[in-house]
């Protein structure tokens, strides 16, 4: 048996619809960008946040070192026991400091 398909006027505004939409898309122009080149300039940015962000870490330590050997010398001063630890403490966070700025920047060779 043949089918017959009967052509409605939606399935007309359905195809003219269809074939507009189909048409726009082949003659609008792509203005896609390179992926490589935002690669890139992120890339830099971040290169020169990094440089800044080392020099930051490197002050803070040593305000902390600062503020470290003063606490120290009023424990040392007070008779405190537990003299050595605190320099330990406080002596270690800022070598912690100073020796993760320096590793991560020739980690990744800035």
């Amino acid at each position: 048996m043949k089918r017959v398909i009967q052509f409605t006027v939606e399935k007309g505004k359905a195809l003219m619809l269809s074939l507009i939409i189909y048409a726009l898309t082949f003659l609008l122009p792509v203005n896609a960008q390179d992926g490589n080149a935002g690669i890139n300039e992120a890339t830099l940015r971040v290169r020169s946040y990094f440089t800044t962000g080392t020099s930051l870490m490197y002050a803070i330590g040593a305000l902390l070192g600062l503020v470290g050997a003063v606490k120290v010398y009023q424990k040392w001063n007070s008779g405190d026991p537990d003299t050595g630890k605190v320099a330990a403490a406080w002596f270690g966070s800022c070598v912690f400091l100073v020796i993760v700025a320096t590793v991560l920047r020739s980690f990744f060779g800035l």
